[in-house]
């Protein structure tokens, strides 16, 4: 998938190059392309820190003379910054002294060295004054923290940015803030979250650093459709103009979005199908893979059994365009996790759903509450009494 406009960060272009290294799913020789695109791009951008770490763990094999050559650059650049800032503090001003010190820091982010570019980080920001560059340098923290997949640094840098809203900041980079906490949300299995955080960025969208355009609403799509009830996906996502203009360019989401709506079940596996590898292959999502694609069932079994009191399974089956045994399996499980509120007759070979009653269950409730709160009454009149 490709953007319109804006670069994704070269960074988490490399992230995800990595990630498919790791995949049995990517085939032999694929993966001699990317190894060959990786080390090219960490050599090229003197990664000696990144590089090291990476022929440890087996990725990729050692060029001696390669990480001499990345050390020796990398030294000679790091002498240069530290002129820079020197000069800076002996004879220019406090903006001065920021700028030397803040290329510093995307030095160390360039080259992969997390612990000193968080550090260099840090003294950037007491050098800061103004909420807005602060802000930039939250932001650049989040970048490191989903390069690494390191979710504790992305959680606090979240909660950092949001205390500094506080203080001020304008609507462009709290806008871009949804966006960051939206993926953090989807790659924390928070799905709920996340589709509402895009939802809410969708015609705000300037995040291109993390990820294009098509991308973006590939995400929304997917963490809406197991978020959202059958009116608002109809408002928010199936008619939502944003996504309209990009949906098509997306192979299988238009399918599948499109198919769940209508009811159209059997277009639907068929388009569930084609997205599963997308899935599986993605960074953010793949770790959630089994899970959403038990969610995604969940959700359109559900939908179609909404509409009948009872149904044979074999109406079922054919509806959805595969076996009966497939859809006994299948809906055993779902019934046995208490996903699905149905049951299965076997021996007549029918589907009898039992709904449970809001009204009943919101008076049950009520009862409950009540008779714990008179319970508390009678215990406090008895200490008064005393």
């Amino acid at each position: 998938m490709e953007g319109e406009e804006g670069t994704q960060q070269p960074q988490l272009v490399l992230a995800n190059k990595l990630f498919l290294l790791t995949q049995n799913d990517v085939d032999d020789i694929e993966k001699v392309r990317l190894r060959d695109e990786v080390f090219n791009f960490i050599h090229t951008n003197d990664m000696a820190p990144l590089y090291e770490t990476l022929v440890s763990n087996k990725v990729l094999n050692l060029d001696q003379k390669a990480l001499d050559s990345m050390r020796a650059k990398i030294d000679d650049e790091l002498k240069k910054l530290d002129e820079k800032i020197a000069d800076a503090e002996e004879n220019l001003g406090e903006s001065e002294v920021r700028e030397a010190h803040l290329a510093k820091s995307l030095f160390y982010i360039k080259i992969g060295d997390k612990e000193k570019a968080l550090e260099q980080l840090k003294v950037t920001e007491s050098k800061t004054v103004a909420v807005g560059q602060k802000m930039d340098l939250v932001f650049y923290m989040l970048l490191i923290g989903f390069f690494h997949m390191d979710f504790d640094l992305i959680s606090k840098s979240i909660d950092k940015a949001k205390n500094l809203f506080e203080e001020g900041g304008d609507w462009e980079r709290k806008n871009r803030l949804k966006v960051y906490e939206g993926l953090y949300c989807m790659s924390t299995r928070n799905f709920k979250k996340a589709a509402t955080l895009f939802l809410d960025s969708i015609s705000t969208f300037t995040t291109y650093e993390l990820f294009p355009y098509d991308t973006f609403i590939f995400y929304t799509v997917l963490t809406s459709i197991i978020s959202l009830d059958r009116v608002s996906l109809k408002q928010k996502v199936v008619d939502a103009p944003e996504i309209l203009t990009v949906i098509g360019k997306i192979p299988y989401l238009s399918d599948f979005l499109n198919s769940l709506y209508d009811c159209h079940y059997k277009s639907f596996f068929t388009a569930f199908a084609g997205l599963t590898e997308h899935i599986k292959l993605d960074r953010y999502l793949h770790p959630h893979f089994r899970y959403y694609m038990r969610e995604i069932r969940s959700v359109v079994y559900s939908q179609f059994l909404e509409s009948y009191k009872s149904v044979t399974i074999e109406a079922m089956a054919k509806a959805f365009g595969v076996t009966v045994d497939f859809i006994d399996v299948e809906l055993s499980r779902f019934i046995a996790a208490g996903k699905l509120h149905c049951k299965i007759d076997k021996v007549a070979g029918v589907l009898e759903t039992n709904r449970p009653d809001a009204k009943n269950a919101l008076y049950q409730s009520t009862i409950k509450q009540g008779d714990f709160l008179l319970n508390r009454i009678q215990k406090l009149s008895r200490v008064i009494d005393l």
